[in-house]
C-alpha cells in the first residue's frame, strides 16, 4: 500500500537526474548483468518510480526485450526506506500494469545480492533455473583450428540482423538478445567476431576485457550448425588474437542444465569456479 505523500508513477524525462543519483549513490541496488545502465531504459516501457517530497526514493525497470521477456533490468532503493516497502510498492503497481495489458509475460532476474531473492521469493517469484560460472587460464586452454569450409572474421554493422536472428534460434525466446541489445555490447566489446560458411552466419562470440583478462559476454551458434566446430572455433580464434599477455583468465557463465554448452567449454579447458547465481521467474497476462 502506498501511504500518505507517496505515489508510484512511470519515469518521465526529468526524473534524469534524481535517478542518476540514485543508481550512483545507492548501495542498495540491482543491476541485470547487461551492457546498459538504468538510466538507459529510460524510454523503455516498463520503468516506475517511487516518489517522495520531490525525491525519488526507489526505482523499478523491467522493460520486456526481447518481448514477453521483461528483465528485470534495474531495482533499486534509498536507505530512508525499506527494502520490502520500496520493493512492494513497485512491484504491487508494476504487476497490476503489465496485467492490464492482457498479454503474456514472464518477468525474470538473475539474483547476484541475496536480499534481492529474498524480496522475490516473497513475492512468489519461482526458481527457474541457476547461471553457473567458468574460468579457463590461458595455460589450459585446448586451442581448436577452424574447420574446413568455415571462415571467422570480425563483426559488422550489417550483420547485426542476422547475428540477431542467430541468437533466437540459438538461445530461444527466453534468453534471446534482441538486435538493439546485441549491437549495443558488439560496440563495448573488445573482440566481436562471427563463423560463416557458404549458407551465411551461422554463429558468432562477443568478449569482454577486464582486470583479469576477459570475458566471453555471448557465444552462440545456430542449432543445425552445431557439432561442426564453429563455437570451439570462434573460442579458439578469440584467445590467439588476444594472446598470453593480454589473456592471463577467460571467464563465461551458462545456464547449468545447457549440457551442450557445458561439454564445449570443457573441452576447451574450462573449470567451474563453484559461483552460480539463481534465475527467478514470474508470469503474468495470458
Amino acid at each position: 500500500m502506498i501511504g500518505f505523500g507517496l505515489r508510484v508513477r512511470r519515469v518521465a524525462p526529468l526524473d534524469y537526474d534524481r535517478l542518476a543519483n540514485l543508481t550512483y549513490y545507492g548501495a542498495n541496488i540491482h543491476r541485470h548483468l547487461d551492457w546498459y545502465s538504468p538510466l538507459e531504459w529510460m524510454d523503455a516501457p516498463n520503468y516506475w518510480v517511487r516518489e517522495e517530497g520531490g525525491q525519488i526514493t526507489a526505482a523499478l525497470a523491467c522493460p520486456d526485450d526481447p518481448p514477453q521477456v521483461a528483465w528485470i533490468r534495474f531495482f533499486g532503493y534509498h536507505p530512508v526506506v525499506s527494502a520490502a516497502e520500496a520493493w512492494s510498492s513497485l512491484w504491487d503497481v508494476a504487476r497490476r500494469e503489465m496485467g492490464e495489458a492482457n498479454q503474456p509475460m514472464m518477468v525474470a532476474a538473475i539474483v547476484v545480492k541475496p536480499w534481492f531473492q529474498n524480496l522475490l521469493s516473497s513475492s512468489g517469484f519461482d526458481l527457474r533455473e541457476r547461471i553457473v560460472m567458468l574460468e579457463l587460464k590461458y595455460e589450459h586452454a585446448r586451442l581448436f583450428s577452424i574447420p574446413a569450409g568455415i571462415r571467422i572474421r570480425p563483426m559488422e554493422t550489417d550483420d547485426m540482423p542476422t547475428v540477431a536472428g542467430v541468437d533466437l534460434k540459438a538461445f530461444g525466446p527466453f534468453w534471446h538478445n534482441t538486435e538493439r541489445v546485441l549491437n549495443k555490447a558488439r560496440l563495448q566489446c573488445a573482440s566481436a567476431t562471427v563463423a560463416e560458411d557458404d549458407s551465411g552466419i551461422i554463429g558468432y562470440q562477443l568478449s569482454m576485457k577486464n582486470s583479469l583478462g576477459a570475458h566471453l559476454a555471448r557465444l552462440a551458434v545456430i542449432p543445425a550448425a552445431q557439432g561442426r566446430g564453429a563455437g570451439a572455433a570462434l573460442v579458439s580464434h578469440l584467445i590467439r588474437s588476444f594472446g598470453v599477455g593480454q589473456l592471463s583468465v577467460l571467464s563465461v557463465n551458462t545456464q547449468a542444465d545447457n549440457t551442450a554448452s557445458l561439454a564445449l567449454y570443457k573441452k576447451l579447458g574450462f573449470l567451474r569456479t563453484g559461483e552460480q547465481f539463481p534465475v527467478f521467474v514470474h508470469p503474468i497476462g495470458g
